[in-house]
This record gives structure tokens, C-alpha cells and sequence, in this order.
């Protein structure tokens, strides 16, 4: 995650006054970005706001999935939102889908993007 797009992920999260916890993991995949700067970039936004953000950082390659289960079992909060680190589903979004099991009644939500375009159609499944 870029210093501009954790800079906007934060700025979004605070604007809801959502009670949240963030929990980041590094799957030590080859990316143009190396380790030492995702890990100190975690490190940094855990600095920021300890309250909120923590990170889990694996040994090796276990794989997006190992890393997703590991953020799951961490979590501590009624809902969870899994969101990928290029933010494809903006974080403004939580509010609509709260909603939609706050108030409408769902087990779950989820968006897709119907367009290339950085607007989103919300999905709700599992009535």
C-alpha cells in the first residue's frame, strides 16, 4: 500500500466514526515493491494508530489465502471487511453495506465492479 492510498484509506475509515480494527499481512509475494518497505510501511501504520492497526508478517510465502485466514482468525470485531491493498473496493462503501445487514436484514454483503471505472455495484447475497 502506498503512502497516498493508506494516507486516503485511513482519512475514509475515520469519516465513517466506525468502531474498526485493521489487520495487515504481508504475504511475501514478489512485487515490484520489496519486503523491507511493505514491512516498514505496516510497522508504520501500526505506529500511527496502535488502537486500530495491526499487521501479521509471515516467515516466507504461505499465500494469499494462508494470509487472509490468519487476518480472519485475528479479527475481533462483529463484521469484517476484506479489502486487497489496491483498495478495488473503496472503503466509503462500509456504511451501504452495514447497512444492508444492520437494517435490511442480510447474513453478508459484498461488492463487484461492473464497470473499469472506479464505481461499484453493491450485491447483497444470503438473504
Amino acid at each position: 500500500m502506498s503512502k497516498n492510498q493508506s494516507h486516503y484509506f485511513m482519512r475514509q475509515l475515520k469519516k465513517l466514526r466506525l468502531n474498526y480494527q485493521i489487520m495487515l499481512s504481508n504475504t511475501y509475494l514478489l512485487t515490484m515493491v520489496p519486503l523491507i518497505k511493505r514491512y516498514r510501511a505496516m510497522r508504520t501504520l501500526q505506529a500511527q494508530d496502535p488502537e486500530h492497526v495491526h499487521y501479521i508478517s509471515f516467515s516466507r510465502n504461505f499465500g494469499k489465502e494462508a494470509a487472509l485466514y490468519a487476518g480472519l482468525q485475528a479479527a475481533t470485531g462483529d463484521y469484517v471487511a476484506v479489502m486487497d491493498v489496491d483498495l478495488q473496493d473503496p472503503p466509503a462503501l462500509l456504511p451501504e453495506m452495514i447497512q444492508g445487514i444492520e437494517v435490511e436484514g442480510y447474513d453478508c454483503v459484498g461488492t463487484r465492479r461492473t464497470t473499469r471505472v472506479w464505481r461499484t455495484t453493491r450485491s447483497f447475497i444470503l438473504r
